[in-house]
């Protein structure tokens, strides 16, 4: 977040010597700082945590700063965020908390069945803006750790010990089943064999709520990077990188959904593992009797090299093709929205005078979804740039003065693949 505000139209930097001082008085007069990055400057607010004074963007204000800035966000409409956002998703500018409504349990009662793996396309597709998919969590935390942002000055700054340390921050000053979100998330740290016991101790630490006890057992949450998913004596099992010697379990049934729903993100994964792809699982985590693990509930993404969320090849070849170029972005996140829902793929921030929203089309799109793709780009009022996948990928939008391609339609497509075949024939 941008650290160069206004309050009371004079300049202040959260780097100042006696920058809590100063926030502490505002915060008590209810002075709201703004950030100066366009003309008129943009509302923020201080928020109060843990004795600390901090300067937050206002709720759907993102969209409103410069795209140059640290505070700007793409409109939520491109994204699924514009779904969750205050219904799922529900941020207090007076306590700074923001409180999570999820759909899945952090509890497991008796020996109820696995749920299917999470984001899950069943027959009536459906999406539900006012719970967070498990999906939809990591998408957050993801968006929060702003992971999903690009630009040429973090190239080589990101490994795993960036990813834990910014995960765990992205969880705190949330809250979710009325609890800390910190506090139910376990992310593991770097490791290391020369410190294999002390790290070994930390994370029993906080794995200690899981130690069974009475009828209701405790859920975690684990973010993590697969290493491998294999079969075990009873079911399947998946390693995660950083947790040398800690399978996490998974019954059949579960593992034969996860091969099923997960199908296209594994076989990405193993084609491009050479490209430096990474598979990221998040899940619900027991402990078994014997001292084991279970996870009870999965979903899987997909990031590059520079850890950059994607879905499809298509969207990869686009996303590499930005980073190659030199280009700053953020990358588009469905949150709960199912496949069949148009989103921006990434918006470049580095265009101006406007950002660009760019389009990776799917090739089965249908008449339903243009309609959509239509209302979207209408919504969000800004340049757009498309690539019909299946064909070449046109040259990436000057950043000056960028003209904005006309929205695509069916009857476009079919026109032009029925130009292509007579000229194939």
């Amino acid at each position: 977040m941008a650290n160069h505000f206004l309050i009371d139209n004079q300049p202040f930097s959260t780097s100042d010597r006696d920058a809590q001082a100063q926030l502490a008085r505002a915060y008590a007069t209810k002075k709201r700082p703004a950030c100066p990055c366009t003309r008129p400057p943009v509302p923020m607010y201080i928020a109060k945590l843990e004795g600390h004074y901090i300067v937050k963007r206002m709720p759907n204000t993102g969209a409103k700063h410069a795209p140059v800035c640290d505070s700007y966000e793409p409109p939520a409409a491109l994204s699924g965020l514009g779904e969750v956002s205050g219904a799922a998703i529900q941020e207090d500018t007076e306590s700074g908390i923001t409180n999570i409504k999820l759909d899945f349990a952090l509890t497991k009662t008796g020996a109820r069945p696995a749920p299917a793996a999470s984001g899950a396309e069943t027959a009536s597709v459906r999406t539900d803006g006012k719970k967070l998919t498990i999906r939809g969590l990591l998408h957050y935390l993801w968006d929060q750790a702003q992971f999903n942002r690009w630009s040429p000055a973090m190239d080589g700054r990101r490994s795993w010990a960036t990813i834990h340390k910014y995960l765990i921050g992205a969880a705190n000053n949330k809250a979710a089943k009325g609890e800390s979100l910190a506090e139910s998330l376990f992310v593991p740290e770097p490791y290391s064999p020369d410190r294999r016991a002390e790290i070994d101790g930390r994370r029993r630490k906080i794995l200690m709520p899981l130690v069974p006890s009475g009828k209701a057992r405790r859920l975690m949450l684990v973010v993590g990077e697969v290493k491998e998913i294999g079969a075990a004596r009873y079911g399947g099992k998946i390693t995660i990188k950083h947790m040398p010697g800690t399978a996490l379990l998974i019954n059949e049934d579960l593992h034969k959904r996860l091969d099923k729903r997960f199908a296209s993100e594994l076989g990405l994964w193993d084609t491009l593992s050479e490209s430096g792809v990474r598979l990221m699982l998040i899940g619900t985590m027991g402990q078994n009797d014997g001292g084991t693990y279970s996870l009870h509930e999965i979903a899987l993404m997909l990031v590059t090299a520079q850890w950059l969320p994607f879905q499809t090849k298509d969207e990869y070849d686009l996303i590499d093709a930005m980073v190659r170029a030199n280009r700053r972005f953020t990358v588009g996140l469905r949150y709960n929205l199912p496949s069949d829902r148009p989103l921006a793929t990434a918006v470049l921030s580095d265009t101006t005078p406007a950002a660009v929203a760019m389009y990776a089309l799917p090739i089965q799109a249908g008449a339903t979804y243009f309609e959509q793709l239509a209302e979207l780009v209408d919504e969000a009022q800004m340049p757009a740039w498309f690539w019909r996948q299946g064909e070449a990928l046109p040259a990436l939008p000057a950043t000056e003065n960028y003209v904005s391609m006309p929205v695509p339609s069916e009857d476009d497509m079919a026109t032009e693949h029925a130009d292509e075949a007579e000229s194939a024939s």
